[in-house]
């Protein structure tokens, strides 16, 4: 859970409380008539039944508990302890799950005290702690029990668990570190508890907007590749005739003005560093090649670098077609390729003969060197690592390339500005003209044979077809897994059609085997899990059918949508719900909308940031506490401080800051290493 310190068990924080502060009485439920809800009871135990039972449950005790207003049942399961422990006479605090029977008020008991005659019970709220298997709730609490002592005990500690200026605390009037921590884990009220959440949600904001001022400090000093050559006045206007000239269509409006922010960008002394963020199929492929073409006729080389060899191939092929009318010499450098080849392209590379370069992993190896690399472009950045992107850079030497980094996973204005905090973001919010949306439909899983004679009429017309299950078999515990389906559908609904079937658990050269045989038409119906969500451009293919899509996020059922609907032909998105929950009905947000960033932000008011920090890539920073879109008015207000603070003192280098780089050098980011160097 990423608690490998006493610092990180401090900040493991509660996410709700357990009110265990006030009783309600046997009366009261019975005149209300409440059934299923949690309730707080204290009583006396009159009498109590013990029954031993066989299997996994192994004990059911049973006691009558008089309150003064009447008697209930009390039920537990699976305490074989309390045949000793439980004993008439004894006054006993409960909280449970009341029902309201024909016998009468029975309540199942989740937790309980033995309370001593002359102890007054006051109740407390017991914070609730993200837990994973084998960790229990009392666990976590006696743990961060025993920090919490031994901080209080040791003065150094306070200063070490304090990140925060003082002079910062004191103009927001924060209570210090330590009475926050006590109060959000041992709160004496739900005033407290806010209070010190107010103080951690800033403080986590505050680290992250530091980092990232950090960074961007950092790159202020690098020194950047020489553009200038491409960038008078007179070049400008040269590079968008050409640009012009070489594409088959005109730009959107949304693509224009992040190529206008790209070049404004290479004009600067600092190194780029810019997210572009698209939907599926709204160009940011075009916009790359801009990017690449400028730097060319800059005098610098480019590399492209995708998470896969299909895609590397399908980049490869877009930006020879834009680019090499102009001269730009592209080639393509993958695992795949024959070792005579791929030498050819090395010696090529590091002689200048290639302009640009598209690859996958590939580009990072040691062997691979350019003569003057000056532009990084990284498609779908979420599927790699701090560390890989900054092994690519590092092959333009002395100089900091300018770096572009794209993904096609709406994210909420909010969350982008928290999440990629140093990064300057372009975001591509429209489609281009005669793009044919997916037309999305919500069906019951009641529907399955209509819907598999409706994709059978499609395979029959030319067309292909996505089926997609949550997981991929049965140990998974999903309604449909991928597994099971394909079995399933090519003995019965597909029988005689050419079904492939893809998950995470196939070796990468097979599943890269898989995909092309679909891409090239071979494979009529995908069967698979997620991994085709990012996938490679397949115009033919017609249908999207998820199932159990009630356990996907809004965002996520966007991105799989956009695998289709990238021909001439009209496409379709089924999705199957399993149930007719709450989580269902929301599904029908995507009947109505295409707008990615309209879902993803529907997705964030609904489900919360974590469905969407699912793309959240290794060394950023981890948020326990905060939430970027619910508390995005805070990011902002620390923001400003850290802001003020790196230009003040952009190395960390003063006394006073001493403690706050030393904090910054514990947590687990790149740039909180560089911060503490």
């Amino acid at each position: 859970m990423g608690v490998r310190t006493v610092l990180d068990l401090l900040r493991h924080y509660p996410y709700r409380y357990e009110d265990l502060r006030s009783a309600t009485t046997v009366a009261q439920l019975r005149e209300a008539r409440a059934s299923g809800g949690e309730v707080n009871l204290m009583g006396v135990v009159r009498q109590v039944k013990h029954v031993r039972l066989r299997g996994r449950v192994r004990a059911k005790t049973t006691a009558i508990v008089d309150d003064g207003s009447g008697t209930i049942t009390a039920i537990w399961f699976g305490r074989p302890y309390l045949g000793s422990a439980l004993k008439p006479g004894q006054r006993i605090f409960m909280r449970g799950r009341a029902e309201v029977t024909l016998a009468g008020v029975q309540l199942l008991v989740a937790r309980h005290r033995v309370v001593p005659e002359d102890e007054p019970y006051s109740g407390e709220l017991v914070p609730i702690y993200p837990l994973t298997a084998g960790l229990s709730n009392y666990s976590v609490q006696k743990m961060v029990a025993r920090a919490l002592a031994g901080a209080t005990a040791d003065k150094r500690a306070s200063a070490l668990l304090d990140p925060l200026p003082a002079p910062i605390a004191a103009r927001r009037s924060f209570a210090d570190a330590l009475w926050s921590l006590r109060a959000i884990h041992q709160p004496a009220s739900l005033e407290d508890a806010d209070k010190a959440r107010a103080r951690l949600v800033f403080e986590e904001f505050f680290l992250l907007a530091l980092a990232a001022a950090l960074r961007r400090a950092a790159r202020e000093g690098e020194a950047s590749p020489d553009f200038s050559k491409a960038a008078s006045q007179a070049a400008l206007m040269e590079f968008h005739m050409q640009l012009r000239s070489l594409l088959p269509f005109q730009l959107t409006g949304a693509q224009g003005r992040a190529i206008d922010e790209i070049v404004a960008d290479f004009a600067k002394p600092s190194p780029m560093n810019r997210l572009l963020q698209g939907d599926v199929g709204s160009g940011k492929t075009a916009v790359a090649a801009a990017a690449v073409l400028f730097a060319v006729r800059a005098g610098h080389q480019a590399a492209f670098m995708a998470p896969t060899e299909i895609l590397a191939a399908q980049q490869f092929n877009s930006l020879t077609k834009l680019l090499s009318p102009a001269g730009v010499r592209v080639a393509m450098l993958v695992g795949a390729l024959r070792r005579a080849t791929r030498d050819d392209i090395l010696d090529q590379l590091r002689r200048g003969e290639i302009d640009a370069v598209v690859g996958t992993h590939a580009l990072l190896t040691e062997d691979v060197e350019f003569e003057r690399l000056g532009l990084v472009v990284i498609d779908e950045q979420h599927r790699f690592g701090v560390m890989q992107r900054a092994a690519l850079r590092a092959k333009a030497g002395r100089v900091t390339p300018h770096t572009l980094v794209m993904t096609a996973t709406p994210i909420p204005r909010t969350l982008a500005q928290t999440v990629y905090a140093d990064l300057d973001i372009s975001v591509i919010d429209e489609m281009p003209p005669g793009r044919k949306p997916p037309k999305t439909f919500v069906r019951e899983v009641g529907s399955k044979d209509k819907i598999f004679a409706f994709i059978r009429e499609q395979v029959q017309q030319g067309r292909q077809a996505y089926v997609v299950c949550p997981a991929i078999d049965e140990s998974e515990r999903a309604m449909h897994t991928a597994v099971a389906q394909a079995e399933e559908l090519r003995a019965n609904a597909f029988k005689g059609l050419r079904v492939g079937l893809l998950h995470g658990k196939i070796g990468g050269p097979d599943k890269e085997k898989i995909m092309r045989m679909f891409a090239d038409g071979f494979l009529q119906i995908l069967i698979a899990t997620t991994v085709v969500e990012v996938g490679v451009d397949v115009p033919n293919a017609t249908v999207m059918l998820v199932f159990d899509a009630q356990t996907f996020g809004l965002a996520q059922l966007h991105q799989l949508r956009g695998r289709v609907g990238r021909g001439a032909a009209a496409s379709y998105c089924i999705l199957v719900a399993s149930d007719e929950s709450e989580e269902s009905a929301r599904l029908h947000i995507l009947e109505k909308t295409n707008d990615g960033f309209a879902i993803a932000e529907e997705d964030a008011r609904i489900r919360g940031r974590g469905d969407l920090l699912g793309t959240r890539q290794h060394g950023s920073m981890k948020f326990r506490l905060a939430d970027p879109v619910t508390d995005f008015s805070e990011f902002l207000e620390a923001k400003k401080d850290a802001d003020a603070l790196i230009a003040r003192d952009p190395g960390l280098q003063r006394r006073e800051h001493a403690r706050l780089a030393a904090f910054l050098a514990a947590q687990d980011t790149d740039i909180a290493l560089r911060a503490s160097s």
